[in-house]
This record gives structure tokens, sequence and C-alpha cells, in this order.
């Protein structure tokens, strides 16, 4: 077991470091019900909440190569409308790709968009049993079902 080291400033801020590969925290629920498990609960407690706060972000951080610690991938969430009774909110996903962060997947207020930040990244959905169901082919703005190599705007194979 490698030696785990705990330290903070004072203020809430904290850093649990392990010298392996350990899982260094655990949320453990030993509820018999059939409700919710763990719930870790990301709490934004502000005194005036306005539309756009973001309300919590999970970053996914790593060293590249030169050893400088660079964000890979983040979740967070934003408030679309705080007015009470009228809540929106939405989730985004983003990862590093060719050295800028690009969203993913956007669950916003009145839809769910992939690719938001229209970066030549292909789209592929499979089914049952085909590889390349629906393909949207980004670098060439085609569509392909059945096909991984659209020959035109819309391609339907079978």
């Amino acid at each position: 077991m490698a030696l785990t080291k705990i330290t903070g400033d004072g203020y809430g801020a904290g850093t649990i470091t392990t010298a392996d590969n350990t899982v260094q925290l655990t949320l453990k629920s030993t509820d018999a019900d059939a409700t919710s498990g763990p719930v870790l609960s990301l709490l934004r407690d502000s005194g005036s909440p306005a539309d756009s706060d973001v309300v919590g972000e999970i970053r996914f951080n790593a060293d590249n190569d030169a050893g400088q610690e660079t964000e890979m991938a983040n979740i967070f969430a934003q408030i679309g409308d705080a007015s009470d009774g009228t809540e929106d909110a939405a989730l985004i996903t983003r990862t590093m790709l060719g050295g800028t962060m690009k969203a993913r997947i956007s669950h916003l207020v009145s839809e769910t968009v992939f690719n938001e930040d229209s970066a030549d990244l292909d789209f592929r959905v499979e089914s049952n049993g085909n590889a390349n169901m629906l393909v949207v082919d980004a670098g060439n703005d085609k569509v392909g079902i059945g096909t991984n190599s659209p020959a035109n705007k819309l391609s339907v194979v079978g």
C-alpha cells in the first residue's frame, strides 16, 4: 500500500496524493433499498444566481510530453434560466482536440448538439449488426446509412 498524503490550504481546498494507481476517494453507501446509492452533490450556493452561471465542473488533467499540466477533458453544468419555477440547465462535455478544447456533446436547454464547435470530427452509430449504421462525415459534410464512406450528401446502402 502506498503512502497517502492529504494537504490543504486551511480554507476547504485540499489535495489527496498517492504514489501509485490506487483509488484516492471512494463514496460508499451500505443502504439496502432501491433508491439512489452513493451521491456526490456539487452545490453552487450563490447569493445571486443568474442565467449562464457555471454551477459545477469536473476537470480531467494530465501532463503532456513537455511536463505541462494540461486540461484534457471536462464536464460542466450551466444555468440556462435561474427563474424560480422555470429553471433550465445545460450539461456540456468537452475534450482536447489538436491542442484546443472542443465541445463534443452539448445538452442545451432546447436541444442536444454533437460537435457544437464544428470540428472535423466524424460521428458514428453502430446497430446490432452494422458498425456503420449511421455515419456523419464531418470533413466532407456527408451522411451515410449503412456505409462509412458516403459518396453523396446522403448515401443509403442496403
